[in-house]
Parts: C-alpha cells; sequence; structure tokens
C-alpha cells in the first residue's frame, strides 16, 4: 500500500472515530434523561412528510440507539387509521435492512395512533388522555411536530398548549415551513406562537440547515486562515446560490400554486445558506451567537427590487419522454392561467464593510437540466494577465447536493513544452475522501437536536422577520401585477433572460470546465 493510501485510510479512520466520539457524547445527553420519558407526537401522521421523512427518521435514530430509551411515539391526524396502515406506508421509504427485522418489529411497538380533529378541544383532551396511559406518560418530555398545512397551524398549537403540555418534563413544538405568505401573516404566526410558548420551545425547522456541507460553511470558513482575507469584496467578484431540480411538479402543483418557487426555495433555503456565507465570525459556536451574525447579515439587505429578478414557468419539450412533454399548466390540479413561478434567480446585496457592492446571486427552478444545490464563491480576474486571455476566473464552489464536495477551480500548467494554462480543481468529494463514513440524513440531524434542546439549526423569530421584510414587497408586486413568467422549456437550464441578468452583474459562464467525480 502506498504512503498516499495508507495515508487516506488513516484519515478516515480518524474521522470514523471522531464521528464514534461525537455519537458518544450524544449517548451520553440522552441517557441522562433516560429516567424519563419521551413522547413524540406527529401530527399530521396521514401525511406525505410523516410516511416519507418523519417516521423513516425516527426509526433511523431509534434502531443506531440515539433516542432516549423509554421514546414513545403517537401518531395523530383526521384519517381513520391504524398503527398498521402508518407502518404500511412508511416501511418502503424506510431502508430496512434483513438482520433489523427484530428491531423493527420493536420500534412499531412503541407505536400508537389517535385520531382527531385539528380544531375540537375535546379531541386534544383524548390525545392526551392516550400519552398519559404510556408508561409515566403524566412525567414524560414531550414533542410535538407540526406536519400540517400552514392553515391549521394555530388551531393545533392553541390546543396543544390548553390539553397536551407535559407537567413535569419539558414540551417543544417543531414547526414546518412555510412560515407565513408574507411579512404580516409571518409575524401574525409568530405572535400567535409567542403567546403559547416561549422562544426556547419552538424549533422551526428548515431541513436545508440540517445538510452536511451547509453545515460545514462555518468550519470552512472560520476554521481556514488562508479563506479569511479572500472572503471580501476586493476579491469575490459575485456569490452564486443555487437550486435546481430535474423535475415538475409531478401532479401536485394545486399545492404548489400555492407558494411558487420564491416562497418554496428562495426565501427560506437559499437565504439560510446566504446568511451563512455572509456573516461574520460569531463570538462563539452557540446557537445564539450564531443566529445573532445571521441577523445582523440579513438586517443589512435592502428589500429585493424587480428590475434585479428573473421569474420563469416551464413548458413541455415535445421532444422529451413522460412527464417532460408537459409543461406546469398541463397539470391538472394547477389553475388555469397560472403565472405562479417555477422558476426564480434574484440578485441582493449586503450593504457592510465587506460585502457592499458584491452582488448575491440566488437561483432555483423546478424541471431543469440537473439535480443540483451549491454555492459558487467567483473570483476576480486575476489583474496584469500575462497569458493572453487564457486565464478563467479562480472559483470556490461549495456543493449541498448530490455528491457532496467542496473544490477550488484553478489554472495551472498544461502537460507538454508549452507553457499554456488550463482549468483544474482542487478537490474534496467527501464521498471520496470519506468512503465508509455514514453521512447522516438532515431530518436526523434535527430530531436529534431536539431531543437535545440544541437550536443551532433552526430559524429564530428575528431571521424570519428579516428574510419577510426582504421578500413581501416583490412578491406582492409580481402577485398584484400578475407579472407574466418567461418560459422555458423542461429540461434545460432555465430562461436565457436569466443568464442575462447574471451576466449583467458580473458573472461569468466559461463553460469550458466540467467537475469530473474522482476516481480512487
Amino acid at each position: 500500500m502506498s504512503n498516499v493510501q495508507t495515508n487516506a485510510v488513516s484519515s478516515v479512520q480518524k474521522t470514523k472515530d471522531q464521528l464514534l466520539k461525537g455519537v458518544s457524547i450524544l449517548k451520553e445527553t440522552l441517557d441522562s434523561q433516560d429516567d424519563v420519558p419521551h413522547v413524540f407526537v406527529v401530527f399530521g401522521a396521514s401525511g406525505d412528510l410523516a410516511k416519507k421523512k418523519i417516521y423513516p427518521t425516527l426509526w433511523w435514530l431509534f434502531k443506531d440507539g440515539l433516542l432516549p430509551r423509554q421514546t414513545y411515539f403517537v401518531g395523530y391526524a383526521r384519517s381513520d387509521l391504524t398503527v398498521q396502515a402508518v407502518r404500511d406506508k412508511s416501511t418502503q421509504y424506510m431502508k430496512l435492512q434483513d438482520d433489523e427485522k427484530d428491531k423493527f418489529e420493536e420500534f412499531w411497538k412503541m407505536n400508537s395512533y389517535v385520531k382527531g380533529s385539528y380544531t375540537e378541544r375535546t379531541d386534544f383532551e383524548h390525545l392526551n388522555q392516550e400519552i398519559n396511559t404510556l408508561p409515566k406518560g403524566d412525567l414524560a418530555h414531550r414533542l410535538f411536530y407540526l406536519a400540517l398545512p400552514p392553515t391549521v397551524f394555530k388551531d393545533v398549537s392553541s390546543n396543544v398548549r390548553l390539553c397536551c403540555m407535559g407537567h413535569e418534563g419539558w414540551s417543544r413544538i417543531i414547526v414546518e415551513k412555510p412560515f407565513g405568505r408574507d411579512s404580516e401573516s409571518s409575524a401574525d404566526l409568530s405572535q400567535h406562537l409567542s403567546k403559547l410558548f416561549r422562544e426556547d420551545q419552538i424549533y422551526r425547522i428548515d431541513h436545508y440547515l440540517g445538510k452536511e456541507m451547509v453545515q460545514n460553511l462555518m468550519v470552512l470558513r472560520f476554521g481556514n486562515k488562508m479563506f479569511s482575507p479572500l472572503w471580501h469584496r476586493d476579491h469575490v467578484q459575485c456569490v452564486v446560490i443555487t437550486f435546481k431540480e430535474p423535475f415538475g411538479t409531478m401532479g401536485r402543483g394545486g399545492y404548489f400554486d400555492e407558494s411558487g418557487i420564491i416562497r418554496d426555495v428562495m426565501q427560506n433555503h437559499l437565504m439560510q445558506i446566504l446568511s451563512l456565507v455572509a456573516m461574520e465570525k460569531p463570538a462563539s459556536t452557540s446557537a445564539e451567537d450564531i443566529r445573532d451574525e445571521k441577523v445582523k447579515v440579513l438586517k443589512c439587505m435592502p428589500p429585493l427590487e424587480l428590475q434585479n429578478v428573473v421569474v420563469g414557468q416551464y413548458t413541455g419539450d415535445p421532444q422529451g419522454e413522460g412527464d417532460a412533454k408537459n409543461g406546469y399548466l398541463d397539470d391538472k390540479t394547477v389553475p388555469k392561467g397560472s403565472v405562479t413561478p417555477t422558476f426564480a434567480s434574484a440578485v441582493v446585496f449586503v450593504k457592510t464593510e465587506r460585502w457592499d457592492g458584491v452582488p448575491f446571486i440566488m437561483k432555483c427552478g423546478k424541471a431543469l437540466n440537473e439535480r443540483k444545490a451549491e454555492v459558487r464563491i467567483q473570483f476576480k480576474d486575476v489583474p496584469g494577465d500575462i497569458f493572453g486571455g487564457q486565464c478563467k476566473r479562480n472559483e470556490l464552489v461549495i456543493r449541498v447536493q448530490p455528491q457532496e464536495a467542496v473544490y477550488c477551480k484553478m489554472m495551472v500548467k498544461a502537460p507538454g513544452m508549452n507553457i499554456n494554462p488550463e482549468e483544474s480543481e482542487l478537490d474534496l468529494s467527501y464521498g471520496a475522501r470519506y468512503k465508509g463514513v455514514k453521512m447522516p440524513d438532515a431530518y436526523e440531524r434535527l430530531i436529534l437536536d431536539v431531543f437535545c434542546g440544541a437550536q443551532l439549526h433552526f430559524v429564530r423569530s428575528d431571521e424570519l422577520r428579516e428574510a419577510w421584510r426582504i421578500f413581501t414587497p416583490l412578491l406582492h408586486k409580481l402577485e398584484n401585477e400578475k407579472i407574466k413568467p418567461a418560459p422555458y422549456k423542461y429540461g434545460s437550464r432555465g430562461p436565457q433572460e436569466a443568464d442575462d441578468l447574471a451576466r449583467k452583474f458580473g458573472f461569468i459562464f466559461s463553460g469550458t470546465y466540467k467537475w469530473t467525480k474522482p476516481q480512487l
């Protein structure tokens, strides 16, 4: 075995040892709570989110021994279901292995199901009775996950407060996005929740904050001396934050049409990433210190202007296959003539000493040419070029999904007799560098954080307020004036107008470089 291979194996083993140490610390934290039972209530247990994400995540945490030993799960919904029915719906998403069947049976024995409305107090009193019938249920710590449409948030949270709070243990409530539709509705929801719960009891979940590479932004930025002087307007030309999906609404356009791509992705996921990229170094890694710095970034951002925005809507590709033949308006669940964007590109600015004048370009869309989420920091041209314009701009790319990676595009000498520069990269691909290391799912991290009482990766109310302040004027203008989105073909890069907008603000797409997955 070569020295390089030996060092790589040693490094991976070190990483595994560090992960095991982290898991050990988590287990110690949770084991200290083992004398007190925990009850995890899933509101909306009959829905897609519950079967595809929440129940699978609870199973993965359970089988890995990362939950307190006495943890019980209670599903609640309006549907007339049984635990077996919930199990049948969820099992295909749980990645069950042959040697886990006994553990799987044990998991479902810890489950129960309650049918009830979301508005009637008597149904929540019944739910509370069900919780109290569990071993030491009246003493249990209680976690309430609202996997529900926002129309019932108020009713459910009010009834939880009135009927289901723990008397001895703590109670925590997890709220899924969307957190309102604009500044007014978000403020209304925040005020409602603040009257019922303390801020340290509220966990506004944005699953992007649980992704490995989003969490890596902190270490990459503040744990490496070489990036500190470069992370500045003197060196950075622009920052591009991208989210792309290769599929359309797939028959769920009616639900999507109520929000659109800006509310669904840009105002939350991309803004959270932007604030992590742009923030100053926090005083510590504590949740409040980090969230304070993120809020400072948002406060320095003026509201979005329509002239710096392109919205689009996908059309069918006649040469495409399957769903690709259909445009957004061909989805029978979408209202006729809808002008809801399925694509958006927006340029925002952070008016701080570090970032003043640097455009942050956010792009997101459905039915595009690939699945990708990344942060791309494009640096300025090298001054005093001596290579006849052959050099391309350096870029630092943090790929969030798929195939998590950090790589730096740079110029090197091409092999041969001439001194000709060509593009190459310094590459850290997680799948190659950390073979055999399991990357936790975002929901695994976040739900475990709620058990531990860690709020670092959740959205605080003032973050929410500032994000909506930036987007609300634009959203109202788009909707009130019914601005028609630019068409783009299913499977394309998006509307040409979006490329023109990025070029206008200094981003250069050379198209000459393609990242290649490394083979070791």
